[in-house]
Protein backbone atom coordinates (compact mmCIF):
# COMPACT_ATOMS: atom_id res chain seq x y z
CA UNK A 1 0.00 0.00 0.00
CA UNK A 2 1.56 3.51 -0.95
CA UNK A 3 0.10 6.35 0.85
CA UNK A 4 1.78 10.18 0.31
CA UNK A 5 4.41 10.74 2.56
CA UNK A 6 3.01 13.81 3.88
CA UNK A 7 0.48 12.12 5.32
CA UNK A 8 2.30 9.87 7.80
CA UNK A 9 5.87 11.43 7.44
CA UNK A 10 7.09 8.91 5.35
CA UNK A 11 5.45 6.26 2.73
CA UNK A 12 3.63 3.77 3.25
CA UNK A 13 4.16 0.16 1.80
CA UNK A 14 2.44 -2.78 1.49
CA UNK A 15 3.64 -6.52 1.27
CA UNK A 16 3.90 -8.20 -1.74
CA UNK A 17 0.75 -10.35 -2.01
CA UNK A 18 0.79 -13.32 -0.15
CA UNK A 19 -1.02 -16.69 -0.81
CA UNK A 20 -4.88 -16.33 -0.54
CA UNK A 21 -6.05 -16.49 2.82
CA UNK A 22 -9.56 -15.64 4.54
CA UNK A 23 -8.93 -12.57 6.35
CA UNK A 24 -9.96 -10.94 9.58
CA UNK A 25 -7.61 -8.51 12.46
CA UNK A 26 -4.30 -8.17 12.04
CA UNK A 27 -1.29 -6.86 14.71
CA UNK A 28 2.52 -6.40 14.92
CA UNK A 29 5.00 -7.95 16.77
CA UNK A 30 6.50 -5.72 19.83
CA UNK A 31 9.61 -7.42 20.13
CA UNK A 32 10.61 -8.11 16.21
CA UNK A 33 10.84 -5.62 13.53
CA UNK A 34 9.39 -6.70 10.30
CA UNK A 35 6.92 -9.68 11.87
CA UNK A 36 3.42 -9.81 11.08
CA UNK A 37 0.52 -11.84 12.81
CA UNK A 38 -2.86 -12.09 11.13
CA UNK A 39 -6.00 -13.74 11.95
CA UNK A 40 -8.62 -13.14 9.36
CA UNK A 41 -5.66 -10.40 9.50
CA UNK A 42 -2.47 -9.61 9.66
CA UNK A 43 0.63 -7.86 11.89
CA UNK A 44 4.27 -7.26 12.10
CA UNK A 45 7.94 -8.47 13.42
CA UNK A 46 11.47 -9.01 12.14
CA UNK A 47 13.63 -11.61 12.68
CA UNK A 48 17.40 -11.50 11.07
CA UNK A 49 17.19 -10.11 7.55
CA UNK A 50 13.71 -11.85 7.05
CA UNK A 51 10.48 -10.51 7.18
CA UNK A 52 7.62 -12.97 8.28
CA UNK A 53 3.55 -12.89 8.24
CA UNK A 54 1.71 -14.61 10.77
CA UNK A 55 -1.93 -14.96 9.39
CA UNK A 56 -5.16 -17.16 11.14
CA UNK A 57 -7.28 -18.03 8.53
CA UNK A 58 -10.68 -19.24 9.07
CA UNK A 59 -12.22 -21.44 6.12
CA UNK A 60 -14.77 -24.17 5.87
CA UNK A 61 -15.13 -24.41 9.98
CA UNK A 62 -11.62 -24.71 10.78
CA UNK A 63 -8.67 -22.31 11.15
CA UNK A 64 -4.83 -22.04 10.56
CA UNK A 65 -2.33 -20.14 11.76
CA UNK A 66 0.35 -19.62 8.89
CA UNK A 67 3.69 -18.05 9.31
CA UNK A 68 4.92 -16.65 5.87
CA UNK A 69 8.55 -15.43 5.45
CA UNK A 70 9.39 -12.69 3.03
CA UNK A 71 12.46 -12.38 1.05
CA UNK A 72 13.79 -11.38 -2.22
CA UNK A 73 11.80 -14.45 -3.77
CA UNK A 74 8.72 -12.87 -2.46
CA UNK A 75 6.27 -14.25 0.19
CA UNK A 76 6.27 -18.20 1.04
CA UNK A 77 5.27 -20.47 3.62
CA UNK A 78 7.34 -20.76 6.53
CA UNK A 79 5.07 -22.50 8.64
CA UNK A 80 1.69 -23.38 9.72
CA UNK A 81 -0.88 -24.81 12.90
CA UNK A 82 -3.91 -25.78 11.85
CA UNK A 83 -6.85 -25.72 14.64
CA UNK A 84 -10.30 -27.68 14.27
CA UNK A 85 -12.14 -24.61 14.68
CA UNK A 86 -12.04 -21.21 12.80
CA UNK A 87 -9.53 -18.80 14.31
CA UNK A 88 -10.51 -15.05 15.42
CA UNK A 89 -7.94 -13.39 16.47
CA UNK A 90 -3.81 -13.55 17.35
CA UNK A 91 -2.02 -11.57 19.99
CA UNK A 92 2.14 -11.24 20.52
CA UNK A 93 3.89 -12.35 23.81
CA UNK A 94 5.53 -9.09 25.20
CA UNK A 95 7.62 -11.62 26.80
CA UNK A 96 9.06 -14.09 23.61
CA UNK A 97 9.01 -13.04 20.11
CA UNK A 98 7.78 -16.48 18.92
CA UNK A 99 4.89 -16.99 21.22
CA UNK A 100 1.49 -16.47 20.18
CA UNK A 101 -1.97 -16.66 21.44
CA UNK A 102 -4.81 -17.23 19.11
CA UNK A 103 -9.00 -17.25 20.68
CA UNK A 104 -11.24 -19.52 18.46
CA UNK A 105 -15.21 -20.11 17.60
CA UNK A 106 -14.93 -23.04 19.75
CA UNK A 107 -14.15 -21.22 23.03
CA UNK A 108 -10.77 -21.76 23.84
CA UNK A 109 -7.21 -19.71 23.47
CA UNK A 110 -4.66 -21.54 21.89
CA UNK A 111 -0.87 -21.01 22.88
CA UNK A 112 1.72 -21.77 19.79
CA UNK A 113 5.73 -21.56 19.83
CA UNK A 114 6.72 -21.19 15.84
CA UNK A 115 10.15 -22.89 16.87
CA UNK A 116 7.89 -25.83 17.88
CA UNK A 117 6.08 -27.38 14.92
CA UNK A 118 3.88 -29.93 17.41
CA UNK A 119 0.79 -28.06 17.75
CA UNK A 120 -0.07 -25.64 20.50
CA UNK A 121 1.78 -25.70 23.60
CA UNK A 122 -1.51 -25.19 25.70
CA UNK A 123 -5.29 -24.58 25.09
CA UNK A 124 -7.67 -22.82 27.45
CA UNK A 125 -11.34 -23.33 27.20
CA UNK A 126 -13.60 -21.61 29.60
CA UNK A 127 -15.88 -19.07 27.22
CA UNK A 128 -19.03 -20.88 26.14
CA UNK A 129 -19.16 -19.27 23.11
CA UNK A 130 -16.85 -17.95 20.19
CA UNK A 131 -13.85 -15.83 21.45
CA UNK A 132 -13.45 -13.06 18.96
CA UNK A 133 -10.77 -10.84 20.81
CA UNK A 134 -8.12 -12.03 22.59
CA UNK A 135 -5.21 -9.43 23.72
CA UNK A 136 -1.24 -9.65 25.59
CA UNK A 137 -0.78 -6.89 28.37
CA UNK A 138 1.86 -4.50 26.83
CA UNK A 139 2.68 -3.85 30.00
CA UNK A 140 5.81 -6.26 30.21
CA UNK A 141 5.80 -6.53 34.53
CA UNK A 142 2.28 -8.02 33.45
CA UNK A 143 2.30 -11.67 31.29
CA UNK A 144 -1.53 -11.51 31.15
CA UNK A 145 -4.13 -12.05 28.29
CA UNK A 146 -7.37 -10.56 28.15
CA UNK A 147 -10.21 -12.43 26.20
CA UNK A 148 -13.18 -11.25 24.67
CA UNK A 149 -15.98 -13.32 24.09
CA UNK A 150 -19.69 -14.08 22.32
CA UNK A 151 -20.79 -15.50 25.66
CA UNK A 152 -20.68 -11.55 26.72
CA UNK A 153 -17.78 -12.10 28.89
CA UNK A 154 -13.78 -10.87 29.01
CA UNK A 155 -11.13 -13.08 30.86
CA UNK A 156 -7.90 -12.75 32.61
CA UNK A 157 -5.81 -15.22 31.83
CA UNK A 158 -1.78 -15.61 32.80
CA UNK A 159 -0.19 -17.87 29.88
CA UNK A 160 1.33 -20.23 32.83
CA UNK A 161 -1.42 -20.76 34.64
CA UNK A 162 -4.12 -23.44 33.61
CA UNK A 163 -7.06 -21.67 34.09
CA UNK A 164 -8.57 -17.99 33.83
CA UNK A 165 -7.41 -15.47 36.84
CA UNK A 166 -10.96 -13.46 36.98
CA UNK A 167 -13.91 -12.80 34.30
CA UNK A 168 -15.42 -9.83 33.85
CA UNK A 169 -19.80 -9.75 33.50
CA UNK A 170 -21.38 -6.64 32.09
CA UNK A 171 -21.76 -6.11 28.62
CA UNK A 172 -25.39 -7.37 27.26
CA UNK A 173 -24.12 -8.19 23.81
CA UNK A 174 -21.15 -9.88 22.10
CA UNK A 175 -17.63 -8.34 23.28
CA UNK A 176 -15.47 -7.85 19.78
CA UNK A 177 -13.13 -6.24 20.88
CA UNK A 178 -10.60 -6.08 24.08
CA UNK A 179 -7.26 -4.61 24.07
CA UNK A 180 -5.30 -3.41 27.27
CA UNK A 181 -4.20 0.20 27.97
CA UNK A 182 -0.78 0.77 26.81
CA UNK A 183 -0.36 3.38 30.11
CA UNK A 184 -1.99 1.85 32.83
CA UNK A 185 -1.52 -1.34 34.16
CA UNK A 186 -4.35 -3.82 34.50
CA UNK A 187 -6.67 -1.64 32.72
CA UNK A 188 -8.07 -2.66 29.42
CA UNK A 189 -11.01 -1.72 27.53
CA UNK A 190 -13.72 -3.75 25.62
CA UNK A 191 -16.23 -2.69 22.87
CA UNK A 192 -19.60 -5.31 22.62
CA UNK A 193 -22.53 -5.48 20.21
CA UNK A 194 -24.70 -3.69 23.01
CA UNK A 195 -23.46 -0.40 21.74
CA UNK A 196 -21.23 0.66 24.71
CA UNK A 197 -17.33 1.21 25.62
CA UNK A 198 -16.43 0.23 28.95
CA UNK A 199 -13.12 0.35 31.13
CA UNK A 200 -11.95 -2.28 33.57
CA UNK A 201 -9.05 -2.29 35.92
CA UNK A 202 -8.09 -6.12 37.13
CA UNK A 203 -7.43 -4.94 40.29
CA UNK A 204 -11.18 -3.90 41.19
CA UNK A 205 -14.40 -5.76 40.86
CA UNK A 206 -17.04 -4.53 37.84
CA UNK A 207 -16.83 -1.98 35.49
CA UNK A 208 -14.78 1.36 35.87
CA UNK A 209 -16.79 3.41 32.70
CA UNK A 210 -19.32 2.75 30.58
CA UNK A 211 -19.86 4.85 27.51
CA UNK A 212 -22.89 4.59 25.71
CA UNK A 213 -20.77 5.38 22.50
CA UNK A 214 -23.05 4.55 19.08
CA UNK A 215 -26.45 4.01 18.22
CA UNK A 216 -25.30 0.63 16.68
CA UNK A 217 -22.55 -2.54 17.56
CA UNK A 218 -18.94 -1.10 18.44
CA UNK A 219 -17.05 -4.16 16.68
CA UNK A 220 -13.50 -2.02 17.23
CA UNK A 221 -11.80 0.21 20.02
CA UNK A 222 -8.21 1.21 20.36
CA UNK A 223 -6.15 3.35 22.87
CA UNK A 224 -4.00 6.13 21.76
CA UNK A 225 -0.42 5.64 22.17
CA UNK A 226 0.26 9.46 23.57
CA UNK A 227 -2.64 9.82 25.47
CA UNK A 228 -3.95 7.58 27.82
CA UNK A 229 -7.39 9.14 28.75
CA UNK A 230 -7.87 8.86 24.71
CA UNK A 231 -10.02 6.04 22.50
CA UNK A 232 -11.74 5.24 19.72
CA UNK A 233 -14.28 2.85 18.64
CA UNK A 234 -15.49 2.15 15.56
CA UNK A 235 -18.87 0.67 14.62
CA UNK A 236 -21.50 -0.12 12.57
CA UNK A 237 -22.90 2.98 11.73
CA UNK A 238 -19.73 3.52 9.55
CA UNK A 239 -18.84 6.12 11.70
CA UNK A 240 -15.63 6.14 14.34
CA UNK A 241 -15.56 8.69 17.53
CA UNK A 242 -12.88 9.37 20.12
CA UNK A 243 -13.08 9.29 23.44
CA UNK A 244 -11.76 11.44 26.11
CA UNK A 245 -12.34 9.20 29.83
CA UNK A 246 -12.06 12.73 31.63
CA UNK A 247 -15.29 13.31 29.87
CA UNK A 248 -17.53 11.06 28.06
CA UNK A 249 -20.85 12.97 27.52
CA UNK A 250 -19.82 13.59 24.29
CA UNK A 251 -16.97 12.21 21.88
CA UNK A 252 -13.97 14.44 21.27
CA UNK A 253 -14.28 13.26 17.28
CA UNK A 254 -16.67 12.00 14.98
CA UNK A 255 -15.09 10.40 12.12
CA UNK A 256 -17.15 9.71 8.83
CA UNK A 257 -16.68 8.28 5.05
CA UNK A 258 -16.93 4.67 5.16
CA UNK A 259 -20.02 3.25 3.55
CA UNK A 260 -20.43 0.34 5.59
CA UNK A 261 -19.28 -1.42 8.96
CA UNK A 262 -15.93 -0.31 10.80
CA UNK A 263 -14.43 -3.29 11.10
CA UNK A 264 -11.10 -2.44 12.56
CA UNK A 265 -9.49 0.41 14.15
CA UNK A 266 -5.60 1.29 14.77
CA UNK A 267 -3.88 4.52 15.76
CA UNK A 268 -0.95 5.28 14.82
CA UNK A 269 2.39 3.92 17.13
CA UNK A 270 4.35 7.31 15.53
CA UNK A 271 1.73 10.18 15.31
CA UNK A 272 -0.77 10.99 18.64
CA UNK A 273 -3.55 12.04 15.94
CA UNK A 274 -3.48 9.78 13.62
CA UNK A 275 -5.27 6.83 12.91
CA UNK A 276 -6.46 3.75 10.57
CA UNK A 277 -9.57 2.00 9.84
CA UNK A 278 -10.59 -0.67 7.73
CA UNK A 279 -14.71 -1.26 6.87
CA UNK A 280 -16.77 -3.87 5.31
CA UNK A 281 -16.52 -1.54 2.45
CA UNK A 282 -13.43 -3.17 1.05
CA UNK A 283 -11.71 0.78 2.11
CA UNK A 284 -8.68 1.32 4.11
CA UNK A 285 -8.68 4.90 5.39
CA UNK A 286 -6.48 7.14 7.40
CA UNK A 287 -7.44 10.05 9.10
CA UNK A 288 -5.60 13.16 11.08
CA UNK A 289 -8.56 14.12 13.99
CA UNK A 290 -6.91 17.18 14.05
CA UNK A 291 -7.49 18.44 11.35
CA UNK A 292 -10.76 20.21 9.63
CA UNK A 293 -10.74 17.56 7.04
CA UNK A 294 -9.87 14.55 8.92
CA UNK A 295 -10.22 12.22 6.17
CA UNK A 296 -6.29 12.07 4.58
CA UNK A 297 -7.20 9.06 2.14
CA UNK A 298 -8.75 6.09 0.83
CA UNK A 299 -7.47 3.21 -0.69
CA UNK A 300 -9.36 0.80 -2.76
CA UNK A 301 -7.41 -2.33 -3.33
CA UNK A 302 -9.22 -4.59 -1.66
CA UNK A 303 -12.47 -6.76 -3.57
CA UNK A 304 -13.84 -8.62 -0.87
CA UNK A 305 -13.93 -6.94 3.34
CA UNK A 306 -11.46 -5.72 4.58
CA UNK A 307 -11.49 -6.87 8.17
CA UNK A 308 -7.98 -6.25 9.90
CA UNK A 309 -5.64 -4.16 9.40
CA UNK A 310 -2.49 -3.10 11.60
CA UNK A 311 0.77 -0.40 11.43
CA UNK A 312 4.29 -1.51 11.96
CA UNK A 313 5.76 -0.56 15.86
CA UNK A 314 9.08 -0.20 13.98
CA UNK A 315 8.98 0.98 10.70
CA UNK A 316 7.12 4.21 10.10
CA UNK A 317 5.36 3.72 6.44
CA UNK A 318 4.45 -0.12 6.67
CA UNK A 319 0.68 -1.01 6.83
CA UNK A 320 -0.60 -4.11 6.42
CA UNK A 321 -4.27 -4.74 6.15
Amino acid sequence: MSVPAELWGVRMSLLPPAPSFCNAPCSASPAVCDLLRVTPCMGWADLCKHTYIWITSTRKSCGTLAVLEQNEAGICLFRSFDWNDGLFDVTWSENNEHVLVTSSGDGSLQIWDTADPTGPLQVYKEHTQEVYSVDWSQTRGEQVVVSGSWDQTAKLWDPTVGRSLCTFKGHEGIIYSTIWSPHIPGCFASASGDQTLRIWDVKTPGVKVVIPGHQAEILSCDWCKYDENLLVTGAVDCSLKGWDLRNVRQPVFNLVGHTYAVRRVKFSPFHATLLASCSYDFTVRFWDFSKPNPLLETVEHHTEFTCGLDLSLHNHGQVTD
